[in-house]
């Protein structure tokens, strides 16, 4: 009797906050993501000095950007996003993580691209990425990156890297694709501009 006494209590509260739980809307179908065209194989590995080291920072990114979202540039003045197109992180971190495996995969350079404070290469790659997302008024998506590296002896160097990719349709299941053909091919870009 005293076991059904206690229960009873905390089954009426465990209903009781079911009613004020709310686990949010339904998921999306599906995540976009970004997948380098190349990738280092399994045991694959590099080394050498800070001196020949490159880290690879976030890049910045405006606010339209920093989201999870895909914008579609509708005019000059206007700015929405493509319905259930959902990234799995945000479009500056995952461009990060593709710069890194791209050129890892295609210089001979150590590439960092960890936040580790401890670990001080003297080259640094970060940047703005200015667009990445679908313009409506040429159906088609723009990734646009302003690179800038920083060398120790070197001074820094700046550069704008764009990959455009016509006649897509405004759908999630097109311009995914669409947008990770394009920021393969600025990461390329920017593989074979560090050497």
């Amino acid at each position: 009797m005293r076991a059904t006494t206690r229960t009873f209590p905390a089954l009426a509260a465990l209903a009781a906050l079911a009613g004020c739980v709310s686990f949010g809307s339904e998921p999306p179908e599906s995540l976009l993501t970004l997948t380098p065209t190349a990738q280092a194989p399994a045991g694959s590995g590099a080394a050498g000095t800070a001196a020949g080291s490159l880290a690879i920072i976030v890049p910045d990114a405006p606010a339209r950007l920093d989201v999870v979202r895909v914008p579609v540039r509708v005019d000059d003045a206007s700015l929405a996003y493509l319905k259930d197109a959902v990234w799995v992180d945000k479009p500056a971190r995952l461009f990060r993580t593709l710069l890194a495996e791209t050129i890892r995969t295609r210089t001979a350079r150590v590439v960092i691209d960890s936040d580790d404070p401890a670990l001080t290469p003297s080259t640094q790659l970060r940047g703005v990425l200015r667009d990445f997302g679908y313009d409506a008024a040429t159906s088609s998506v723009v990734v646009r990156f302003d690179a800038i590296r920083d060398t120790a002896d070197r001074g820094i160097e700046t550069r704008r890297f764009e990959s455009v990719i016509p006649a897509v349709a405004p759908e999630a299941a097109e311009v995914g694709p669409a947008l990770n053909r394009a920021a393969n091919d600025v990461a390329g870009q920017v593989a074979d501009w560090l050497g």
